[in-house]
């Protein structure tokens, strides 16, 4: 039976709004929080875009529950010393209850120093050479390393978690998925795609932890739903590598045409039918994922809470 957690928004909601949300998150009977990492929203209208390592910090005092960054890059933006650093400091704070989540990143985000952004494979040969750069660190040893990608010199985290803290990799198709099987402590996938959630376990990350995450637009007008999200989130169905290639929040916004209301209708849960929600989720735990989150789009965050509490996590748990 699959844990179900919540998926803070930071690209739709500000830092005061996040923490709230976590709390009726947990009122509400969520088990964990996911939130994003973002420099940029993906579009103006979305609105926020918060430094996500400070909202963290207001999350390990406001609620109990786990949390994960869904995904951070740490290849490009920020070298993967000083993420390092911030997810043991997160981890610290947390009591041991946070993970980092990971990916090779958009070129929305990690562009914005003027760095070259690099083809996929180049990305993965980055996201791996982190990985083992950030797993050194939280040791507490001091770390020297010179390889292809980067450089650290004298590096020691002095404030590290007594355990080191778990890298879930992101992976949305064969070759991430591959890399998250050999060096992932857990998996992080959007579909509940049954074969990738196979090749991960197949290929070597066994019983490890796979969790993925999906978004809905809950309230009593469908119609109203749906062009709520497609308003604000019309960039989850936007096809291709579109999402990883392009630089800033306009040119998103001139490929909205592209996504059509009769898109969203189709392909994401919206209103109050608490059966579509349902299923919407267990699609996830059929697929044999361990931990789904949900994410509401729009301002009616405490209908949503209320809905999810009353009609549809109770129908989860059985």
């Amino acid at each position: 039976m699959p844990e179900y957690g919540y998926f803070l928004a930071a690209e739709e909601h500000d830092p005061a709004a996040l923490v709230e949300q976590a709390r009726m998150a947990e009122q509400a009977g969520f088990q964990a929080l996911w939130i994003s990492d973002h420099y940029h929203p993906w579009n103006d209208a979305q609105g926020q875009s918060a430094f996500v390592w400070s909202v963290i910090g207001a999350l390990s005092e406001a609620v109990s529950l786990p949390i994960e960054t869904a995904v951070t890059c740490p290849t490009v933006r920020m070298h993967p010393a000083v993420v390092a650093q911030a997810a043991a400091t997160c981890a610290v704070m947390t009591e041991g209850r946070f993970r980092l989540g990971v990916g090779t990143g958009e070129a929305l985000n990690e562009h914005i120093l003027g760095d070259r952004w690099p083809p996929t494979h180049v990305r993965l040969e980055m996201l791996e050479e982190a990985i083992q750069i950030m797993r050194r660190l939280f040791t507490g040893e001091e770390v020297n390393h010179q390889g292809t990608h980067y450089t650290v010199e004298n590096a020691r985290l002095y404030t590290v978690p007594d355990e080191p803290v778990p890298i879930d990799v992101s992976g949305f198709g064969p070759k991430a998925t591959a890399l998250a099987a050999r060096v992932g402590d857990g998996y992080i996938t959007m579909t509940p795609d049954e074969d990738m959630v196979t090749q991960y376990r197949k290929g070597g990350g066994g019983a490890k932890l796979v969790s993925g995450g999906t978004k809905v637009c809950y309230g009593t007008d469908r119609e109203e739903c749906v062009r709520t999200v497609h308003r604000l989130w019309y960039n989850e169905l936007l096809p291709g590598e579109m999402g990883q290639v392009l630089p800033s929040p306009r040119h998103f916004e001139q490929l909205q045409p592209l996504v059509g209301e009769d898109m969203v209708r189709e392909n994401l849960v919206c209103g109050d039918d608490a059966e579509q929600h349902v299923s919407a989720l267990r699609a996830y735990a059929d697929a044999g994922f361990d931990r789904v989150y949900v994410n509401q789009i729009g301002p009616d965050q405490r209908g949503f809470f209320d809905f999810y509490r009353t009609k549809v996590l109770p129908r989860l748990d059985g």
